[in-house]
């Protein structure tokens, strides 16, 4: 007979995976053992292993929940019927409250995804791209010229990326510049960016 699920199994494969995480962003992928992780987890290595058969699945999840809840809170924070632009300060600011407390999230989706096998990075690259896609589409409807004569809409998108992913480096909470203030800041120089293209 299958065991059945603890009542706070949801709650602990949490603590699991943000302690692993931490984990991973601390010494790194290959250093990292199943024993660190449980220590961390203040979990037993059998408890451990229970959820997660090895590193590979941990490091797999941790990717997969991380982005399938931020395309989720970028989901929820789009509005189709608003105007552009504030339709895309809208999806900065989703992203940049869902990066709040996730810095070794983004580390582990640096240097893991590389690590997994090809059907499961397959499985992460197209949330990836399902995340990318929501943006291209708002800022092809602030400037449409983006792909009328040469095509660089995808490198426009991908610059706001490359604007919210690389936060956490120099990005402190309670310093001179808020969150929010951030958001709209990065949002402000991609659309003076946009709007100049053509």
């Amino acid at each position: 007979m299958a065991r059945s699920r603890a009542h706070d199994f949801e709650e602990k494969q949490r603590s699991i995976l943000r302690s692993a995480a931490a984990v991973f962003a601390e010494v790194g992928m290959d250093k990292a053992s199943m024993s660190q992780i449980a220590a961390r987890a203040d979990v037993s290595k059998a408890l451990l292993y229970h959820y997660y058969p090895g590193r590979d699945a941990l490091i797999f999840d941790i990717l997969r929940t991380n982005l399938t809840e931020l395309d989720e809170a970028i989901a929820a924070a789009d509005r189709p019927d608003a105007p552009p632009r504030a339709r895309l300060r809208a999806l900065v600011h989703a992203v940049l409250e869902q990066y709040r407390d996730a810095d070794d999230y983004h580390k582990v989706q640096l240097n893991g995804t590389q690590t997994l096998p090809q059907d499961q990075r397959d499985e992460i690259m197209a949330i990836e791209r399902r995340i990318v896609r929501r943006f291209a589409v708002v800022i092809r409807q602030i400037n449409p010229d983006l792909e009328a004569e040469r095509p660089i809409l995808m490198p426009v998108t991908m610059s706001i990326f490359g604007m919210m992913n690389w936060v956490y480096m120099w990005f402190k909470e309670g310093g001179p510049v808020s969150r929010a203030d951030y958001a709209d800041l990065a949002t402000d120089i991609l659309l003076g960016g946009i709007e100049s293209l053509r």
